[in-house]
């Protein structure tokens, strides 16, 4: 597992945690099932992309990643904002988010840079 991979997974779990405290104790549904979903498609996105059919599949596929990761820092943002979380839970997993954002990022832009030179 590359590092993107682990780095999303890991972000993935801590998503679920995050969720199960978001339901359990302060009994949010709606936007911890957005956060949810996306969260979790991040890691998804990335083990599918490591087999992808092409670059162009790859690429994709990690656009979508980014994509989903960007979503995520925004519930995360809604969340703290309305005080489902606290700033100190905000910071750990955001910043965990925002690690993941740059990884991908990165590899959508080296992607695309190494496409363009062919």
């Amino acid at each position: 597992m590359g590092v993107v991979a682990s780095k999303s997974y890991s972000f993935a779990i801590d998503i679920i945690l995050l969720y199960k405290v978001l339901c359990d104790n302060k009994k949010e549904y709606i936007l911890s099932k957005q956060l949810l979903r996306s969260g979790t498609a991040i890691g998804t996105l990335v083990m599918e992309a490591e087999h992808a059919q092409s670059k162009a599949d790859f690429l994709n596929k990690m656009n979508i990643a980014l994509k989903e990761s960007n979503e995520t820092k925004y519930w995360l943002m809604l969340l703290k904002d309305t005080f489902y979380i606290n700033q100190s839970e905000f910071s750990k997993i955001s910043s965990s988010c925002n690690e993941v954002l740059s990884l991908l990022a990165a590899i959508v832009r080296s992607t695309k840079l190494s496409m363009n030179r062919k």
